[in-house]
């Protein structure tokens, strides 16, 4: 199939299957007598695949780990678990460190609405920001 075609089943653009072959996670296809690329029919699932674990948050460098591990003949199952798994405690951290965030600014809300202008002075910024 012709490289619009795939893009166009994969709903991406024919410069991101450009992009996918030339970072490695699709194999180059073999050319038309006239120049074209020709992907086999295998070629539209790996591109879903590799879409579908970039939205759940995988680098290129790592779908192109599991690639390799499936393209040797192994199922790439456990490295995924691995994966999926950092990638869930790196978003835990996050949520945590966005928590605290948000406590923060809950009270440094609080502390602003309770601020009064009047009483700021030429010798401090932002009374808000000031250690109590």
């Amino acid at each position: 199939m012709r490289i619009g075609v795939l893009a166009g089943t994969a709903g991406t653009s024919t410069k991101a299957v450009r992009f996918y072959e030339q970072a490695g996670l699709l194999p180059a296809p073999p050319r038309t007598p006239g120049g074209y690329r020709d992907y086999p029919p295998h070629a539209a699932d790996r591109l879903a695949f590799i879409r579908n674990a970039q939205a759940a948050g995988l680098t290129l460098a790592e779908i192109r780990e599991i690639l390799t591990i499936r393209d040797s003949g192994q199922a790439p199952c456990a490295h995924v678990r691995a994966l999926v798994a950092e990638h869930i405690r790196q978003i835990e951290a996050r949520i945590a460190e966005l928590t605290e965030a948000r406590t923060a600014l809950l009270d440094l809300k609080d502390t602003a609405a309770a601020t009064d202008p009047a009483s700021c002075t030429e010798e401090s910024i932002c009374r808000v920001f000031q250690a109590s």
